[in-house]
């Protein structure tokens, strides 16, 4: 019996999804049909997605976006290469400053200022890397966190360039090959769009490049260094990974992205404030990529977008909640006080219950109905399936581990009505487990039915 009924609706190229038997198919990064397929409907969704939503939730799923970008780069230093950094605010800061500087004093079009805020933050990002080379765990987070009061001290005071505690405004242009995403039109429509649907294009365009990129390095060599840092330094120094290399690395590519973020916030904003970049934001993208899940990039998006859109919904519901909106007085609590109390709780319970956040929920539903699916077409008649190919080894533990279960309740329904087996018969009628081989893993022939 075979599996092409069960190859076009999982996506297998001849191979078990569970069972990788080559490397190319383990570095692909989208192994399967149904993976190509869910890709472009996610396309189209986020194309419709302005068109369906008001002008409050398109600019939720904005900055979404942005702080996506900016989880993706905290997650390739703290849940890639186990380096923890309270300092992305920090870095953040930079690339907004350096957008509103690069704007205003060469007035630089739009790849331009995106791309020089990167390089800047991924300079200083360099810079700051080699106190990772001898500093680990608490030591690591206590000079990350002197950054953000370092950074502080500089933005409140570097006038000239930031502003001061008055802040700058930022007039960054958005256009690119002749689009201008300000003021973004599409033919067969008489007005133009408006500012958030540009934006939102233009953002999530951002998301998806600077995602493949990040996904290309945590899948190739760059990437398996950084994980094996992770786990074990000492051990990865003996094999060969250079320290100095890739936590310096790590450190950089961390630092452009969270500088990309910062400056797409500025010209999304158009205006940055000292007051955007402190502590609160570092521990609020801490709370991203715990939520998401370490060490993956969909884990970082996922979390950011439910990390962007929780402040949001205590804002709708203050009013009913008796939020102060402003400075607590008389005992009150503040929205703020609020989100950071969620932010807290939310990092405990994910820690504690689902450390493997977001992305291992979402693992584990989609292997469960993976399953179910691979269940429900086993159980069909043999004429409904050709005889091409194999089924996969998932597929014969699945409808095994079934019919032993249909057995063990026909056996207790019989002896509870007065005619079933007794034990020892039970025991030889009971269908026998399949065992995995010794030389299994070899590319042998798969077991049938």
């Amino acid at each position: 019996m075979s599996a092409t009924v069960f190859e076009r609706l999982l996506g297998a190229s001849g191979a078990s999804q569970d069972l990788t038997r080559r490397y190319a198919d383990d570095a692909r990064i989208f192994p399967s049909r149904l993976a190509r397929v869910a890709l472009a409907a996610l396309v189209a969704v986020m194309i419709a997605a302005p068109f369906a939503l008001d002008d409050f939730w398109t600019s939720v799923l904005i900055m979404g976006g942005i702080t996506s970008i900016g989880a993706i780069g905290l997650n390739l230093l703290s849940g890639y290469t186990g380096q923890v950094s309270l300092g992305h605010a920090f870095f953040l800061g930079t690339g907004a400053y350096s957008a509103a500087w690069l704007t205003a004093r060469f007035d630089l079009p739009f790849p331009l200022w995106l791309i020089g805020a990167g390089i800047i933050g991924g300079f200083i990002g360099g810079v700051a890397g080699p106190f990772a080379l001898r500093l680990r765990g608490n030591y690591l987070v206590i000079v990350s966190l002197a950054l953000v009061v370092l950074g502080q001290h500089v933005f409140e005071n570097w006038t000239s360039v930031t502003g001061g505690l008055t802040g700058v405004s930022v007039r960054a242009r958005v256009s690119f090959l002749g689009l201008d995403f300000a003021r973004l039109s599409i033919p067969g429509l008489d007005a133009p769009l408006s500012r958030n649907h540009g934006f939102f294009y233009l953002i999530w365009g951002t998301v998806a490049v600077l995602a493949l990129l990040a996904k290309n390095i945590v899948r190739t060599r760059p990437g398996r260094a950084m994980q094996a840092i992770r786990d074990r330094d000492v051990a990865a120094e003996v094999i060969g990974v250079s320290l100095v290399k890739y936590k310096v690395g790590a450190f950089v590519v961390s630092s452009a992205y969270a500088a990309v973020a910062g400056a797409l916030y500025a010209s999304y904003a158009r205006y940055v404030s000292p007051l955007d970049f402190g502590l609160p934001l570092s521990i609020q993208y801490i709370a991203m990529i715990v939520v998401g899940g370490m060490a993956t990039i969909h884990g970082s998006i996922l979390g950011a977008l439910f990390l962007t859109a929780v402040p949001r919904l205590v804002e709708m519901l203050a009013p009913a909640l008796s939020l102060a909106t402003g400075p607590a007085s008389g005992g009150g609590i503040t929205i703020a006080t609020v989100n950071q109390m969620i932010f807290g709780a939310l990092i405990i319970a994910f820690l504690l219950f689902e450390p493997r956040g977001l992305s291992g929920i979402w693992l584990r539903l989609k292997r469960y109905f993976k399953g179910v699916a691979v269940l429900l077409l086993t159980l069909r008649p043999l004429s409904l399936v050709s005889s091409t190919r194999r089924i996969p080894m998932r597929s014969i533990q699945l409808v095994r581990r079934a019919r032993r279960t249909v057995a063990a309740l026909s056996l207790a329904l019989g002896a509870a009505c007065g005619g079933g087996e007794t034990g020892g018969e039970a025991a030889a009628s009971a269908p026998t487990p399949w065992r995995r081989q010794r030389h299994h893993h070899r590319r042998h022939a798969r077991p049938t039915l």
